[in-house]
């Protein structure tokens, strides 16, 4: 904490340093890592949180610009931070919501809740099936004896640009058009397969891939969620290459580096399934592979990857954690 009502931070893996008197206003976007430390002070306050001044110290090992919600991260440890100085004790859902506004208004990206909602939230050993519109959820257990292996391409990935913005413009055309039809309409999860189907046709090319991508993702979802509840993993890992298609195809966010990774680890021993991560355009792939397959996974894939593109890719055997919290 500091005595006056300036908040400073500097980061460890970048230079730079941002500075600024509370109650946050207005600022030009730097387009850099401060934009999500003043997002989050900003969007506190607007919210009524009484933001103190502070001294921040940012260091973190979620590797940066690869499609791991690494902005999310930041931006959910900065507003337990921040809150902690106050002396509140935010419940998760809110602070999640917070850190989306901070992304959305503040940073520029106009992405959706889930990243901040699983950095806030998230349980060891388990998955979370995330209503997006009402924010109710629930645990799925993982089942024992798989890793979750990341496979990073090295191509760095941003989704503060246009591209990520401009699905959702596409996305919100088909809405707007498909509620005429359809009155009551507020968004693809609103559109069964059958009504997209019929009225295709009538919508953009573009337009009518994007909404197959949102809507086809949105079943499944639900039937990998009821895969994880059967045991099912192979069911699971076929929802997983599916998705990657349907990323790749329809949503055309993929890459021939992202593409390449799914296909390699398609063909290893113990692959349960393989998709693209993150907003796309470069980053990563996750993986499920048993985990007494996982070290060889991992060096049979780089070495693939690196005699394919001459580049040596990172790749991270981990499990899923528990949700950002204060640490001695």
């Amino acid at each position: 904490p500091r005595a006056d009502r300036r908040i400073v931070a500097e980061s460890l893996q970048y230079e730079g340093r941002l500075e600024f008197a509370l109650p946050a206003a207005k600022r030009k976007r730097a387009r850099d890592w401060t934009d999500y430390i003043f997002g989050v002070a900003a969007a506190l306050g607007k919210a009524g949180i009484g933001v103190r001044g502070a001294n921040l110290l940012v260091d973190g090992k979620v590797p940066i610009a690869a499609g791991l919600s690494s902005s999310a991260a930041l931006e959910v440890s900065c507003g337990l931070a921040l809150c902690a100085l106050a002396g509140v004790d935010l419940a998760r859902e809110e602070l999640a919501k917070i850190c989306q506004r901070a992304e959305n208004e503040y940073v520029g990206a106009r992405c959706g809740i889930m990243d901040q909602f699983i950095a806030c939230t998230g349980k060891k050993g388990h998955a979370v099936l995330l209503d997006c519109r009402s924010l109710e959820y629930k645990y799925a257990p993982l089942p024992e004896g798989v890793a979750l292996v990341l496979c990073n391409t090295m191509v760095k990935h941003s989704i503060a640009g246009g591209e990520y913005n401009r699905r959702r413009e596409e996305c919100e055309e088909g809405v707007r058009r498909l509620a005429r039809k359809f009155p009551g309409i507020r968004a693809l999860r609103d559109v069964t397969a059958e009504q997209l189907k019929r009225y295709a046709g009538e919508l953009p090319a573009v337009v009518a891939r994007r909404c197959r991508h949102v809507v086809t993702e949105n079943g499944r979802v639900v039937r990998a969620a009821q895969a994880l509840a059967a045991g099912d993993l192979g069911e699971f890992g076929e929802l997983m290459y599916a998705s990657h298609a349907s990323l790749r195809d329809d949503y055309e966010v993929s890459s021939p580096e992202l593409d390449l990774m799914v296909e390699l680890a398609r063909q290893q021993p113990g692959v349960i399934g393989a998709r693209m991560t993150g907003g796309g355009f470069g980053g990563c792939t996750v993986n499920l592979v048993q985990a007494s397959e996982a070290a060889e996974f991992r060096a049979r894939v780089a070495a693939a990857y690196q005699q394919k593109t001459g580049v040596r890719p990172d790749i991270y055997i981990t499990q899923a954690a528990d949700g950002a919290r204060a640490v001695a």
